[in-house]
């Protein structure tokens, strides 16, 4: 037997009226922990829900058959959109199988470890930091014994009382981080393929729940490692398509112009998406990057209004996104620009101005994508509010990156199946664990900017044809249209 069972939870499923949208992408996350509890020793059982085959994923019982047989451990990961499936579902596999240990971890429960372990006592261990230190300790304990009073980075129950162990030491040489454990996957199954150059970010936005799971101090990987990683995939799977998913990798134009000169000498031929930076954005790196296949230059610009971004600390001015904005559309075939709307300060005026700037963008031909805001627990915005008496679950309205797969999009508005009602009460029944799903005013604040992006058509109807700079949603796999011919570019 093996002695772990290391699942993925984490999947893109989002059902519209007549349609659903399933997109699978590598579990990185996942497959570098399952590489490094092999370089411990460990037999890993590594299975990823994203392969389920079920019409209907979201019943808990199906996650029962998928783990059929596990190993004395089980490890669930996932984020916070589905943190809540996770919870419910944990439950049937305790049940099913009482003599295991279940543990939590991933992104999903950071913040909130204490208050999920006291709602969900069928959940044993929850993970956080840094999991490729903590895990391979924790099974080592559990296999000899159990005692878990050296494990970093975990929360678990001792009798009547939690403990919470002190955090594992940031990894500060990602270098020294095995390649992820891409036997344990076909390759072929999937059609994005995630790159993470970095750790953490420095900035202060009070937005954010990134920058503050690390500490907001970043650490790199070399370009030599980075395309060792991206080589492998091109040459065994024939991937030419990378999606850089971390918020840092532009962290100075030094950087972005080193690694564009190493993938030009390297002769891999690929076409790779990246995040940048208002701030850190120059001329001679935007130029390298569509040089060496740079394809999509994702922004987070996130008002059109100074107070708000004052307010949010974001670090630059409105006309300096503009400014960026604009000299981004002549190097990239696709400028994704991502705003937030519904912050519980942002005035109607405010937001206008948003609007307008957005507007603006859009006949720059950037692609907007506007995100209502996400109450995640680790954000400055969260703890500021969440003892304000505005934030109530509504689930007529999610935040974009909050959708749990139970839900039916229609017309930017949500239905619920009668049949999934439960799942939405288990939600509201517990606001402290899951506050990434709560908004702040609905009624004055969210409905009535709402039907203003609807009017400029950043949430179209289903009945109307929407173009590439109208669309709003998550991160996709896909090249952008060529823009002359409109046709797909390809390598």
């Amino acid at each position: 037997m093996s002695d772990i069972t290391l699942v993925n939870m984490n999947l893109l499923f989002i059902r519209y009226m007549d349609s659903v949208e399933r997109e699978l992408h590598v579990p990185l996350g996942p497959l570098y922990l399952t590489s490094v509890l092999e370089a411990a020793g460990f037999d890993v059982d590594f299975r990823d829900y994203q392969l389920n085959t079920w019409d209907d994923p979201f019943e808990p019982e199906h996650v029962v058959d998928f783990c059929k047989d596990p190993a004395p451990v089980i490890g669930l990961s996932c984020m916070a959109n589905l943190l809540p499936f996770v919870a419910l579902a944990s439950k049937s596999l305790k049940d099913r199988y009482p003599d295991r240990t279940l543990v939590v971890g991933g992104v999903g429960p950071s913040s909130v470890e204490e208050e999920f372990l006291r709602a969900f006592p069928w959940v044993d261990i929850v993970g956080c930091g840094e999991g490729e230190t903590s895990v391979p300790q924790l099974v080592g304990a559990l296999k000899n014994g159990g005692d878990l009073s050296g494990v970093p980075g975990i929360v678990y129950r001792d009798g009547d009382r939690l403990v919470r162990n002190p955090p594992p030491e940031r990894i500060e040489d990602l270098d020294a981080v095995p390649m992820p454990a891409f036997h344990h996957v076909n390759l072929a199954d999937y059609t994005g393929y995630g790159m993470v150059t970095s750790r953490g970010c420095p900035f202060p936005c009070t937005f954010c729940s990134v920058a503050p799971i690390w500490g907001r101090k970043p650490f790199f990987r070399s370009v030599d490692n980075i395309l060792a990683e991206m080589r492998h995939l091109n040459e065994s799977a024939g991937v030419d398509l990378f999606l850089f998913q971390d918020e840092f990798f532009f962290a100075h134009e030094g950087r972005v112009l080193e690694f564009s000169d190493a993938l030009v000498k390297s002769g891999l031929k690929v076409r790779w998406k990246a995040f940048g930076r208002v701030n850190l954005a120059t001329d001679a790196a935007m130029k390298a990057m569509a040089d060496t296949g740079c394809v999509e230059f994702r922004l987070g610009i996130e008002s059109g209004s100074a107070r708000i971004l004052e307010r949010c600390k974001k670090g630059f001015t409105p006309d300096e996104a503009v400014d960026v904005v604009a000299r981004a559309t002549r190097y990239f075939p696709r400028v994704d620009t991502f705003f937030i709307w519904g912050y519980p300060f942002e005035t109607m005026e405010d937001f206008h101005q948003s609007v307008f700037q957005m507007v603006s963008f859009r006949l720059m031909g950037a692609r907007i994508l506007p995100s209502l805001l996400a109450m995640l627990p680790q954000t400055d915005i969260y703890r500021e509010y969440r003892d304000s008496g505005l934030l109530r679950f509504q689930p007529a309205m999610l935040p974009e990156y909050m959708v749990t797969g139970h839900e039916i999009c229609d017309d930017g508005h949500l239905q619920i199946n009668d049949r999934h009602k439960l799942k939405f009460d288990f939600i509201a029944d517990h606001p402290d664990i899951f506050p990434g799903f709560l908004l702040a005013d609905l009624d004055t604040n969210i409905l009535p900017k709402f039907e203003v992006l609807k009017e400029h058509g950043f949430y179209p109807s289903r009945d109307r044809e929407v173009s590439q700079t109208d669309s709003c949603g998550a991160h996709s796999s896909k090249l952008p249209p060529d823009p002359v011919s409109g046709a797909i570019s390809r390598p």
